[in-house]
């Protein structure tokens, strides 16, 4: 798989411009299985954000999760991850949300925040229990999920049970140390193209605002979070950094760095057997930190 990945991945998108870059994944939802059959997915209007409800035999009423796509804030979509949403939702027992927030150059910062503000307040409006939502994101969407809970502590509003960034971008004034470490180590992401994609969404905005960039926010009052990241990612540090940062406020935070993993290896299920067991950790955290309060149902 790593192999596949330096090939395919990594190489080809070492000088694909965005619209190349975009019809590839395109044509890549074509190719992404289907949730099965007893995976109940409804689309919905969030707040005036596209989405879909993702809702598998083992959600509960009462658990939500807002799911926040990767992709550099660039490119994702949500059949991009439609293989993988429904098992989050399986694993972490909870009726998934997850949203098309609008994409950079087009809709720079603060754009996709705004979009996942709205999407929250739209769970809020909607009978969602912030004590039992979960907020969750990979890549980009890893630090969008971070931003959004300073925004929302920021803003005084009810801040959800726990949070999961995979792999999570924090950073975009590319600062860490593991850009050049592990730059030839990373079989998948180039950082090279990291300062093209960072200003694509900045354009021009302040990289060191916490609101695109949470590393540089004081975390102080927000709630659990799993972060996951693979121990040769050029992002390993971003992770790693939020993570003692959070623990230097009195947050508690479970870093996890898988040994020789890709990056967002959990979209590798199920040809990765890592991937099956990260997201079966992320089940696991989610019950330590939203305990039931209903039998199932839909």
């Amino acid at each position: 798989m790593r192999l596949a990945l330096r090939l395919f991945i990594k190489r080809r998108a070492h000088h694909q411009t965005l619209q190349q870059t975009r019809r590839s994944f395109h044509h890549l939802e074509w190719l992404v299985p289907r949730p099965p059959r007893n995976v109940r997915t409804t689309a919905v209007d969030a707040g005036g954000v596209r989405a879909d409800l993702i809702v598998t035999p083992e959600s509960l009423p009462d658990r939500h999760l807002l799911f926040l796509h990767g992709g550099a804030y660039r490119t994702g979509s949500l059949a991009t991850y439609r293989h993988f949403t429904w098992r989050l939702g399986k694993a972490a027992r909870a009726r998934v949300l997850a949203i098309e927030y609008r994409l950079a150059p087009e809709h720079p910062f603060p754009a996709a925040l705004d979009d996942a503000l709205a999407a929250y307040r739209w769970l809020l409006g909607n009978g969602a229990d912030p004590h039992r939502l979960i907020v969750a994101g990979d890549s980009a969407g890893g630090g969008l999920a971070l931003s959004l809970l300073l925004k929302l502590r920021d803003g005084g509003l009810p801040l959800p049970a726990s949070v999961v960034a995979l792999s999570p971008w924090t950073d975009l004034a590319l600062t860490g140390a593991s850009l050049t470490e592990n730059a030839a180590a990373d079989p998948m992401l180039n950082t090279d193209n990291l300062p093209r994609f960072a200003a694509d969404y900045l354009n021009g905005a302040d990289p060191r605002d916490p609101y695109a960039s949470p590393l540089y926010g004081d975390p102080a009052g927000l709630p659990p979070t799993l972060i996951h990241v693979g121990s040769d990612e050029i992002l390993r540090d971003d992770a790693v950094r939020m993570a003692e940062k959070m623990r230097a406020a009195d947050c508690s935070v479970e870093l996890e760095v898988w040994w020789r993993m890709p990056h967002v290896w959990h979209l590798m299920v199920p040809f990765v057997p890592e991937a099956t067991a990260a997201i079966e950790t992320i089940g696991a955290f989610v019950e330590r930190t939203v305990p039931p309060r209903h039998s199932r149902g839909s």
